[in-house]
């Protein structure tokens, strides 16, 4: 099986067991953000978390065994997503992207965040005005090295 077919079968099999990726999460102990990644192939899961999400979704050897292979990370289809959603993203880097640059630039000088040492938690936050998505992520600031 392909990591693509793997995610295809997860996401049918958890939408026919009616199970939710919080769910999924604490059968492996981990949170529900990086268990969706994981379970959509851009995240490794050990042989334990893998045997455990295998008996939990019914799922093949095979399906088991590609879960444990690390991925080729990187998972939109083509350089500007067309899902909504998704675009929504894209269109958030394209306005703020900069600015956000140069706040982090200004607050802890040349370098990066990590999306390797990262946290994210994806909530729903009561609004009277319409519910927010509200999204918080965390990455180990890497500066650039001096030679």
């Amino acid at each position: 099986m392909t990591r693509d077919e793997v995610s295809q079968l997860i996401i049918n099999k958890k939408r026919h067991k009616q199970l939710k990726w919080v769910q999924l999460a604490e059968a492996i102990g981990q949170s529900k953000e990086w268990t969706a990644a994981a379970l959509l192939g851009q995240m490794t899961l050990s042989e334990a978390q893998a045997e455990k999400i295998g008996v939990l979704l019914e799922l093949p050897v095979d399906a088991i065994e590609m879960l444990q292979v690390v991925p080729y990370k990187g998972s939109l289809p083509s350089a500007v997503p067309t899902d909504p959603l998704i675009y929504r993203f894209y269109e958030l880097v394209n306005v703020y992207g900069v600015s956000i640059k140069e706040l982090i630039h200004e607050e802890f000088g040349d370098g990066i965040m990590s999306a390797i040492d990262f946290s994210m938690d994806i909530r729903r936050e009561p609004d009277p005005n319409g519910d927010r998505v509200h999204i918080e992520m965390s990455g180990k600031f890497l500066p650039y090295k001096k030679y």
